[in-house]
């Protein structure tokens, strides 16, 4: 193989396929166990989503299974997921089926609606005049 023959070329190596869109959105991991019994559901964080994939947070990996549902607050649809990563309890999955741009769609809409991340952080008030009360009459004055 000579050299610049292989197909990743250096420009095209960090991009992505998909455009990503951050959420803050609660989700639930829904694994069917060999035995066929009871599915396992868990819940985790999605962090953000495209059209090809997400990653999300989960408090613990341990007995999670490489290929699961995922479910989303809010969305009817069940999305099959293959993990591509794992760090920590931040996991990374490819669908096994791309999501159309219509659902993709509604659960970024949703996300806005509902002020997810997107919205500004409340900053604490600041109070200027810590003691002084409001009702104008100074106490020095009898």
């Amino acid at each position: 193989m000579a050299i610049g023959a292989d197909k990743r070329s250096s420009s095209g190596l960090y991009e992505r396929k998909w455009e990503r869109f951050t959420v803050n959105r609660q989700g639930m991991l829904m694994s069917v166990g060999l035995d066929l019994a009871a599915p396992k559901m868990r819940s985790c964080k999605l962090v953000d989503i495209s059209v090809g994939g997400a990653s999300f947070t989960v408090t613990t990996t341990i007995g999670l299974p490489f290929h699961y549902y995922l479910s989303i607050v809010g969305v009817t649809s069940r999305i099959g997921c293959a993990e591509v990563y794992r760090n920590d309890n931040r996991i990374g999955v490819q669908f096994i089926k791309e999501i159309d741009e219509e659902l993709l769609h509604t659960i970024v809409r949703s996300e806005y609606f509902t002020g997810g991340i997107a919205a500004k952080p409340k900053k604490e008030e600041r109070r200027y005049m810590v003691g002084v009360e409001k009702s104008g009459r100074s106490s020095a004055t009898t």
